[in-house]
């Protein structure tokens, strides 16, 4: 089945001594704007772990808790929690369908997860996903190569840029940071 998203932008990226994950505040029902402020970037494990979701909120929410629970069986153990959690999304049955993706940091790692069973770490430490993503990435990618920006900054101004292309991604942004291991 292939993925058609229309509802997000979630962007993270690495840089320096930082890592940032951001999201827009837009909740669209086909093609209605029903919320203009959601916040989807929480803190978990008592600020340690940073997630997003994009796609369907009420999916993204479910799989929110669903890792946050992996993370307490897995403590210090992000890519185990995920890959735990990527592992039932994928087997369980109404697990399967669910149509979100989440983007997951801590201060060593960066994953995207999928319903699919993917568990996606990136060379770059840029990850994206939702409708504006590959907008979000792009832009991203560009102020890494050529400004001294920090990640939250490129985060946000990735994420702007991509509100003014993608029509289900808006301006109302979001944006957490962590301190990134050595």
């Amino acid at each position: 089945m292939p993925l058609d998203w229309h509802a997000t932008t979630i962007l993270s990226v690495r840089r320096g001594d930082r890592v940032a994950i951001g999201g827009d505040g837009q909740v669209t029902l086909a093609n209605t704007v029903m919320k203009a402020d959601a916040v989807k970037v929480r803190k978990l494990l008592e600020g340690q772990v940073l997630v997003g979701f994009a796609g369907s909120a009420a999916d993204g929410f479910a799989l929110l808790e669903r890792f946050e629970s992996k993370l307490r069986d897995y403590p210090n153990n992000v890519p185990r929690a995920a890959t735990e959690l990527a592992k039932l999304w994928r087997t369980d049955r109404l697990l399967r369908r669910l149509e979100a993706l989440l983007i997951v940091v801590d201060a060593r790692h960066s994953l995207l997860l999928s319903g699919s069973g993917d568990v996606i770490q990136p060379s770059d430490g840029i990850l994206s996903a939702g409708s504006g993503g590959g907008y979000a990435l792009a832009a991203a990618r560009g102020l890494i190569a050529h400004t001294q920006l920090s990640a939250r900054q490129i985060v946000a101004e990735s994420l702007k840029i991509a509100a003014g292309i993608d029509i289900y991604t808006n301006d109302h942004i979001t944006v957490e940071e962590l301190p990134c291991a050595t």
